[in-house]
């Protein structure tokens, strides 16, 4: 998800925040609407599933629509508006991740996978960097849910939402690939097995098992080829495996009957130093955290989230 594709006003972003949360006002001059905005954001996410990101313009949207290209403009001011509404509309799609009886690993699976079969359904959103999120309730919503179930792990905040991300990495990644693997094989008209048996002549005129040992055995283990959704399996188990080794080196695991501040920074959740000889209580291991916390602090008033 983003926000502000493109566009470096303050204006242009708060009118987008605005059509996201529905503040905003109903255009006045000229007729009665013809449309509404979700109108013209699900047709812009037709266009996108199937054509791709750069198909989608106002004037594509007005000819499916039948009305003038500038006659949207008094609904969304720009594309930068539009990608971000048709973001948040999507994410509407995927149900909010929840504690799950057997805890937190299964919440964050059901997530994970959740968020594998959007970018297959929506391809273009992986085209949109994931460092500037739409900030839409939907998205938020989702944020919220995810962030939630990690907190199941007791983890301290900087932690935690470094578990965030390693996840969202890496289903974005492994979801780019898939897709980009069909692209591919789709505007080729050729299959990966049929790549692969257009060249198996490689085998027989100068693939030297006694040189490539281990790729030799593998082959004929007949295991260097399997299913692209097989692999983001085999990978999100042991990113999970990894996220479940991280939770249980924690000094103080899950025991939420310790004040993690009192012995750990707030922060980043380091060890704390000895007590000041004040005897005062420490909440920052360093001046460089206390710093962070603050600026944190002040940003709090306006909504931050990644995607």
């Amino acid at each position: 998800m983003e926000t502000g594709h493109g566009e470096s006003g303050s204006t242009g972003a708060v009118r987008g925040l605005e059509l996201l949360w529905g503040l905003g006002e109903r255009p006045k001059q000229g007729r009665r609407p013809a449309f509404t905005v979700e109108q013209i954001v699900r047709t812009a996410v037709g266009i996108a599933d199937a054509e791709g990101l750069a198909a989608v313009s106002m004037r594509r949207i007005a000819e499916r629509l039948g009305c003038t290209t500038m006659s949207l403009y008094r609904y969304v001011p720009g594309k930068a508006q539009l990608l971000d509404l048709m973001t948040d509309c999507v994410m509407g799609e995927v149900p909010l991740a929840g504690a799950a009886p057997s805890g937190w690993r299964t919440g964050l699976e059901r997530s994970a996978r959740a968020d594998w079969a959007l970018y297959h359904r929506h391809p273009w959103i992986l085209r949109l960097p994931a460092g500037r999120p739409a900030l839409g309730p939907n998205g938020l919503a989702w944020y919220e849910s995810v962030l939630r179930v990690l907190t199941m792990t007791g983890l301290p905040p900087a932690a935690l939402v470094n578990v965030f991300d390693l996840v969202d990495a890496y289903v974005r990644g492994a979801a780019r690939d898939s897709l980009d693997a069909a692209a591919v094989e789709r505007h080729s008209g050729v299959t990966d097995e049929q790549w692969w048996a257009a060249r198996a002549h490689i085998w027989d005129a100068v693939f030297v098992p006694a040189r490539y040992p281990v790729v030799a055995s593998l082959r004929a283990a007949g295991v260097l080829a399997h299913p692209r959704d097989r692999g983001f399996e085999f990978g999100l188990q042991r990113v999970l495996d990894s996220v479940e080794a991280f939770v249980r080196n924690q000094p103080h695991g899950r025991d939420e009957t310790v004040k993690r501040d009192e012995t750990r920074c707030a922060q980043c959740g380091d060890p704390m130093p000895r007590p000041t000889p004040t005897g005062r209580p420490r909440v920052y291991c360093s001046g460089a955290c206390r710093q962070r916390a603050y600026r944190a602090r002040r940003a709090a008033g306006s909504p931050g989230t990644r995607h």
